[in-house]
């Protein structure tokens, strides 16, 4: 990744070449929202914009037969590059993200054909897997949402990408400082728990949008984590056994919890002063 990110740096064709190869492949297209968050984040939205028209021609060529995800999350990834560009702030930027999730549910919510071959190929799936217990049809008006927070996570991974393939170029250990103290504000974590109980309830939003309000936390959570374990200088083994242990729903739950107590307590503040 890092060679990749040495040659678009080097100049507007190159970054132009990058997107444009990289688009015209399926999964690996995901890298062009990954370059245009990266010159977005390094040269500002002029620049973006001009690799953003040329990277655009092959994700609307996809979006012609019928896959315009990648295309979303080209738009999406690179507003939020801007935005963190703008505001210094991941808390700012996590929760901006929450539109490129609405924005691809209501694509899906638009496209009730799409819907039902998605639950089509499932349903494929879990048969073929023997996997019981599990009724399809119960999910069908809550998997725009699942695939809207889906997508929502992944422009939050891959802005993330091209956060550090910056800062491995422009500001090494840049990228790191700013995960280990990625934090959110108790007025902002009020605010998405009140959201969260309205749309557990469903009050005014839909009950799947809780997942929205979700992932916000779950990220500061997984920070959190990530900066206890640099400040106490814990072995790294400890980060494998926490990721394998995210694996289970319980766990993601305790995450969660833990960012919400921590947007009140600052457990990394107060392990700093401690040490």
């Amino acid at each position: 990744m890092r060679g990749l990110a040495e040659f678009v740096m080097k100049g507007r064709k190159q970054a132009i070449i990058a997107a444009l190869v990289l688009g015209i492949f399926p999964l690996v297209n995901l890298l062009t929202p990954v370059i245009t968050g990266l010159v977005a984040l390094r040269k500002g939205p002029g620049e973006a914009a001009a690799i953003v028209a040329f990277a655009i021609l092959p994700l609307a060529g996809w979006a012609m037969v019928g896959d315009v995800i990648p295309l979303i999350l080209l738009l999406g990834i690179t507003a939020l590059a801007l935005v963190l560009r703008e505001t210094e702030s991941w808390e700012f930027t996590l929760l901006s993200a929450i539109v490129v999730g609405v924005i691809v549910e209501v694509y899906l919510r638009m496209q009730p054909e799409l819907l039902d071959l998605l639950l089509q190929r499932m349903q494929e799936y879990f048969q073929a897997n023997q996997v019981e217990g599990l009724e399809l049809s119960d999910i069908r008006a809550f998997l725009p949402s699942i695939f809207g927070a889906v997508y929502m996570f992944l422009s939050v991974l891959l802005l993330m990408l091209a956060r550090w393939m910056q800062a491995a170029l422009f500001n090494p250990g840049g990228f790191r400082n700013e995960v280990h103290s990625l934090r959110i504000e108790h007025k902002v974590t009020l605010v998405l728990v009140l959201l969260m109980l309205m749309a557990d309830f469903g009050v005014l939003i839909p009950d799947g949008w809780i997942l929205y309000t979700v992932i916000p936390l779950l990220v500061a959570g997984v920070a959190l984590v990530h900066g206890l374990v640099a400040r106490r200088n814990l072995s790294s083994m400890w980060l494998v056994a926490f990721y394998a242990l995210l694996m289970l729903p319980l766990a993601m739950q305790l995450v969660v919890l833990a960012a919400i107590v921590d947007s009140w307590y600052d457990f990394r503040g107060r392990s700093q002063t401690r040490v």
